[in-house]
């Protein structure tokens, strides 16, 4: 059975819910269908509807900024309309720039960790839609990491772009099921909000069952391989450890000048955590952390579907911590942010085992799993 994405489902009621509207559409080169048409172009050439803005968010309406990267605001040469950036000195979409519109539409393929923006920025421009009374229809698209619970939420304090409200790291919802909630639990503006649902969608599906092409999301989520160790290798961003960008292997690899990698590789394997070997790896990045420099340490390969990413690479980064005292360094603020919470870096630092530091995250999955229940749209 075809599985639909909320884009698709539009598209064959004619574009009933938007049509004969002034739209303004939130997406990225990831947003296509099948047969790899993106919403952007099929948006702009429909009848049906005006499109009369476009909003783009971390890595741009191109989706090729580096993360990070402020973004300007800019206009479309094909269309002709102003390309918005929700990426640049602010997160928030102004007044003037709903100024206008009927209804704002959300197309952006998200994979399901709290540390990507995607979702964040949908939040944002959700809020001020609702300050503005304008309507927003979010089209629904499959979780690529299904719907797995995992880690620590965000504590009073640590709010960001890289988590802004109290969910975990892994949160298993689509971006529609999770719009539906922090509308209804944390949105200060009553938003008016659609949700488009994909079609025949069950929310244990792998990537690869739904039958979507996988589009990269992102300059370094160019793979599924990388989407499925990015919720815990992620959290190598907040260390001195390069997490492999300006290599063909972000969120695959880790190492440094000054590690041993067969030592490192045996240390880890070790371990005995499940559905992961650790081989030895030398890189040399072309960019961000270590540029130029050759780097030691291993890739990460997932042997068997027991393979937990988040608990995984936490307890590589503990292992590195501890094997090279002298060496390591945090980038503590980052890494508190993608956390949520201090205390794990201040744990790991105090030698707690791996154990001890993941004891509460199965009863916070179970709490999570019941509150999230009310917004879901999937068996």
């Amino acid at each position: 059975m075809t599985i639909l994405t909320g884009f698709e489902a539009l598209r064959e009621s004619g574009f009933e819910l938007i049509a004969g509207r002034r739209i303004g559409l939130l997406t990225n080169p990831s947003a296509v269908t099948h047969d790899l048409h993106s919403t952007y172009e099929l948006m702009r050439r429909a009848p049906e509807f005006e499109l009369a803005a476009l909003f783009s968010a971390e890595h741009g309406f191109a989706g090729a900024a580096a993360d990070g990267a402020h973004v300007a605001t800019t206009t479309d040469p094909r269309s002709g309309v102003p390309v918005y950036s929700l990426y640049d000195t602010s997160f928030e979409p102004t007044h003037a720039m709903l100024s206008g519109l009927d209804t704002i539409v959300c197309d952006l393929q998200d994979i399901g960790v709290r540390f990507y923006t995607y979702a964040w920025t949908m939040t944002h421009l959700i809020e001020a839609a609702g300050a503005a009374s304008v309507e927003v229809v979010v089209l629904d698209r499959p979780n690529p990491l299904g719907s797995v619970i995992d880690g620590p939420l965000v504590e009073p304090g640590y709010e960001s772009l890289v988590g802004r409200f109290p969910v975990p790291v892994q949160h298993g919802m689509t971006m529609g099921e999770l719009a539906r909630m922090v509308n209804a639990l944390w949105n200060p503006n009553a938003t008016p909000l659609l949700i488009v649902n994909c079609q025949n969608y069950r929310r244990d599906m792998t990537w690869e069952e739904t039958g979507l092409p996988f589009v990269p999301t992102s300059p370094a989520m160019a793979h599924l391989s990388a989407v499925r160790q990015y919720p815990g290798a992620c959290l190598l961003e907040g260390t001195s450890l390069s997490e492999g960008r300006g290599t063909a292997l972000p969120f695959e690899i880790c190492g440094a000048p000054y590690i041993d990698e067969e030592k490192l590789a045996t240390h880890l394997n070790a371990q005995g955590w499940p559905g992961v070997r650790f081989r030895p790896h030398v890189f040399q990045p072309s960019a961000r952390k270590y540029a130029g420099k050759v780097c030691r340490g291993v890739q990460a390969h997932v042997t068997g579907p027991a393979f937990n990413p988040l608990r995984t690479w936490l307890g590589v980064i503990r292992e590195i911590r501890h094997l090279y005292p002298d060496k390591f360094e945090w980038l503590a603020e980052h890494f508190d942010r993608l956390a949520g919470n201090a205390a794990i870096r201040e744990q790991i630092d105090a030698g707690a085992s791996l154990a001890e530091i993941v004891a509460n995250w199965d009863e916070t999955a179970a709490l999570f799993h019941i509150q999230r229940a009310p917004f879901l749209l999937y068996t």
